[in-house]
């Protein structure tokens, strides 16, 4: 009898998944985990951003915030990631941004996606939809079981959301700081899809937030740095390396 043709289960369209060769197992279907994918965050320099699409990627991130040792103004970033555009989704991460400069970085930015990393609430971030025409990450802050509680009501509103661990008390930054949380609190979670995982992330310890966390998505910015603002290429190298093997 003949054997019945091979076929093939995927998710979405990861490249990823495919077919096992191997002659004795053809009549199986085989489905693989999509890779994990990765966000830098904060690039800077022209040199930084190219290191970071040579190395893979997904999305690459400008910081608009003036209190950031990251921050770029919305004409710099756009003159330095329209090298991005159709190899990364590009990023813009604001902090309770008023009309004015949503209208300011749609316009000249143009980005893919912007960050709301702020007190942003879902009816705010509608609106930043309506102005800018990108889609929304929104950044939420977590230290605990209990700062999952507004998950629900960002669900139909973001096209992803972000964890990031709550900076300690008294900073001026939302995120950026360095700081971790404990990554089992993701496990057994219903979440929307796409996801990130942010906050202390490092070359030393994505694989390992990433198996924890089942994270199909992770931001780093401070941990590919030689000191605050100043991107690190090496690191950045490692960093997507560590997260092509997660």
């Amino acid at each position: 009898m003949e054997r019945p043709t091979p076929t093939l289960t995927c998710i979405g369209s990861d490249p990823s998944c495919r077919l096992d060769p191997a002659p004795a197992l053809a009549h199986l279907t085989v489905m693989t985990q999509p890779k994990t994918l990765a966000k830098i965050c904060g690039l800077t320099t022209p040199a930084t951003l190219e290191v970071a699409l040579h190395g893979g990627a997904a999305f690459v991130g400008a910081v608009v915030f003036e209190k950031s040792p990251r921050h770029i103004p919305p004409l710099h970033a756009a003159t330095l990631f329209d090298r991005a555009r159709k190899r990364a989704k590009i990023v813009a991460v604001l902090v309770d941004p008023d009309d004015a400069l949503l209208t300011e970085v749609g316009l000249i930015l143009r980005p893919d996606l912007i960050q709301l990393h702020g007190h942003e609430t879902p009816q705010r971030a509608a609106e930043v939809r309506r102005l800018t025409g990108a889609g929304i990450i929104k950044a939420l802050p977590i230290r605990s079981e209990a700062d999952f509680a507004s998950v629900p009501d960002w669900a139909d509103v973001a096209d992803h959301l972000l964890f990031d661990a709550r900076p300690p008390d008294g900073s001026s930054l939302p995120g950026g700081v360095g700081a971790s949380f404990d990554w089992a609190l993701m496990q057994n979670r219903a979440l929307p899809a796409n996801w990130f995982l942010a906050g202390g992330l490092d070359p030393q310890n994505v694989t390992e937030a990433v198996r924890i966390s089942g994270a199909p998505l992770v931001d780093v910015s401070s941990g590919v740095e030689s000191e605050p603002g100043v991107k690190d290429p090496d690191r950045i190298r490692a960093f997507l390396e560590a997260v092509s093997r997660s």
